[in-house]
């Protein structure tokens, strides 16, 4: 059998199942440039931002602008950008950023999680309906007469329900490879952070002196 014929002995089901299908592509083609992307340039560039803030904290920003479409620059940006923040209050800023960078990085799981629970219920709904067509048909006496309608009807129930099992599978496999890239990329940025952090304290702590030093000196000329 070919396509065509396969596609229509399992009935109206496959027209949803086929949109499922071509949704469940396309999103899954959007995520994979997006990690393949991300995962290429992210460890590269951060490890330039966090070197330029330990020597030359003001020259970060315009990099951090510069790279504005990484998630990490987004956050980390928004968190430098809280000027006289204390460590703790930088630790808050640069967590509350990371949370907001969330919803990107688990883009299109709702859609990916609807389809894996709704494809095989499409699925069994096509086995249902082709067995009724099936069993309807049979008269007594008139089995012969209507054994086309028969096999149509059984064909209809096994392509359906192999149907909505492979658009499930495959989405579910393509959504937990996204969900592992998403529990790597959130391990990163706690990693990412917490360097952040401990250049900003120390960055805070020599400010301080300074500023404790200064007032020293003014205390004295005073």
């Amino acid at each position: 059998m070919s396509l065509a014929e396969i596609f229509a002995a399992g009935g109206f089901v496959m027209w949803p199942l086929l949109l499922f299908s071509m949704t469940a592509l396309t999103l899954s083609t959007e995520r994979l440039v997006f990690w393949l992307r991300l995962n290429r340039r992210q460890k590269r560039i951060v490890k330039g931002l966090l070197q330029t803030y330990r020597t030359h904290p003001q020259e970060i920003f315009p990099k951090l602008r510069k790279e504005i479409k990484l998630p990490i620059a987004r956050i980390f940006l928004e968190a430098l950008e809280l000027e006289g923040a204390s460590p703790n209050q930088f630790r808050l800023a640069l967590e509350s950023a990371t949370q907001a960078e969330i919803p990107l990085l688990r883009r299109f799981n709702i859609i990916f999680q609807t389809i894996i629970a709704i494809a095989p219920l499409l699925g069994l709904l096509g086995t249902i309906l082709g067995l009724i067509r099936a069993f309807s048909a049979i008269q007594i006496g008139e089995i012969n007469e209507n054994a086309q309608i028969v096999t149509g009807g059984i064909s209809e129930a096994l392509v359906s329900t192999a149907a909505g099992l492979v658009v499930a599978i495959v989405t579910l496999m393509l959504a937990n490879v996204f969900r592992s890239f998403y529990r790597r990329q959130v391990a990163l940025l706690q990693e990412y952070g917490g360097q952040l952090e401990i250049l900003y304290e120390w960055h805070h702590k020599a400010k301080q002196e300074q500023q404790h030093q200064e007032d020293k000196a003014y205390a004295r000329v005073g």
